[in-house]
């Protein structure tokens, strides 16, 4: 029987919603993004220039809006089943949803052209945002235990807020340090939200399907993240490139860690094994963010440019979203726990797309390069895209609820 799609079935529940305008979000975003990158190297159309600086721009559509769409969708679900509390109600995640899907249509529009739409698309996801975090630290406040790793997303979440509102202070006047920080700031909040997602979710997911698998999930490992995370952005804030390796090594050593303990000796079901797939681009990044200091430190010179920052960025968070977000949405949606095809042509073609994002700031013409990456992306996204959008305005396979 032919399933019938409705709009209402969007507030059914948070993921939905929120899925849906992180789809969307990312594919409007990555779409401005290489139709800009195009205009720059070729001039063969006109893009207006965005009210700051492009690159500031697709930075902060990236970090703030777009992953956080999706962010918000995953711990508005999974906070009540954390903490065994009421689950959220429909009008209270509709407005954060509202936020940031007008939020992010208001500052592409102001992007490409409409300037006047920049500030009122800030201060819509601004809101989008506080009413997130309000809605998450209510149940934080409710919570009878210590759900660590519900305090470790929300303390990450803060610290994305702090850089938020830097963005928006250097928009109104401040001065230039601040866009600086919120760029900065937005990495690593987002690595501490994914790293602690991963620290509880991927043992869980890996012992229900692999016999024997012992799950390892030690919180001293995910507070030795934290700290090193932390001493990487203060030192990057004070421009200590050549010390970066100081906070760098122990991440590298920390997720090749975790990856050799994580990641399962047999063979794996799809949709487990695109999740430690993933995850290899974790120790990837660092250890190229290493190798940049170090050489840095000894010789002076600042080779690779952006790429360590993409490893983690297009390779890490790009890859562990396309398998979390299909796996949930299967889960959720009544479906069997498969990979299904489309998703794996998105996430294989995402690995393509990452390693050439990382080797174009050592070729000869990187914007390019670039634009090949980008295109890649948007090619990536859309039918994949496309069919979790399908779901989430669809009822559920299984009749149930939700």
């Amino acid at each position: 029987m032919t399933q019938k799609t409705s709009p209402r079935q969007l507030i059914q529940a948070p993921h939905r919603l929120m899925f849906f305008i992180g789809a969307g979000n990312l594919t409007l975003a990555m779409l401005w993004w290489a139709l800009w990158l195009m205009a720059a190297r070729w001039h063969f159309l006109e893009m207006p220039e965005p009210p700051v600086h492009a690159g500031w721009v697709h930075a902060f559509v990236m970090q703030y809006l777009t992953l956080p769409s999706f962010i918000f969708g995953f711990l508005l679900t999974v906070f009540p089943r954390w903490m065994g509390l009421a689950e959220f109600e429909r009008h209270r995640y509709v407005m954060v949803g509202a936020g940031l899907l007008g939020g992010q249509l208001a500052i592409l529009l102001a992007a490409a052209g409409w300037r006047a739409g920049f500030v009122t698309g800030l201060w819509l996801a601004l809101g989008g945002w506080s009413i997130g975090l309000l809605l998450l630290g209510k149940r934080l406040l409710q919570d009878r235990g210590r759900t660590w790793h519900a305090r470790s997303c929300y303390a990450a979440m803060l610290l994305g807020y702090a850089g938020y509102v830097a963005f928006l202070a250097y928009v109104l006047g401040a001065d230039w340090f601040w866009v600086f920080f919120s760029i900065k700031t937005g990495s690593i909040f987002l690595l501490l939200v994914y790293v602690t997602v991963a620290h509880r979710m991927f043992p869980f997911f890996a012992a229900n399907v692999v016999p024997g698998y012992k799950p390892w999930r030690p919180m001293w490992w995910l507070a030795i993240v934290w700290m090193a995370a932390l001493a990487h952005l203060a030192l990057e804030l004070r421009h200590a490139y050549a010390w970066l390796w100081l906070a760098d090594v122990p991440l590298l050593a920390l997720s090749c860690i975790v990856f050799w303990r994580w990641c399962p000796r047999r063979r794996m079901p799809g949709l487990l094994a695109v999740l430690f797939i993933g995850l290899a681009w974790l120790p990837v990044g660092f250890a190229l963010y290493s190798a940049q200091s170090l050489l840095y430190c000894f010789t002076g010179e600042f080779l690779m440019s952006r790429a360590p920052m993409h490893a983690l960025f297009v390779g890490f968070f790009g890859s562990v979203l396309i398998a979390m977000v299909t796996r949930v949405t299967q889960g959720h949606s009544g479906r069997p726990l498969r990979m299904p095809m489309i998703s794996w042509l998105a996430f294989m073609a995402m690995q393509i797309v990452a390693a050439t994002r990382v080797i174009s700031d050592v070729m000869a013409d990187p914007l390019s390069w670039q634009i090949v990456s980008a295109i890649g992306w948007v090619l990536v996204l859309v039918p994949w895209a496309l069919r979790m959008g399908w779901i989430y305005l669809s009822p559920r396979a299984d009749g149930r609820p939700g």
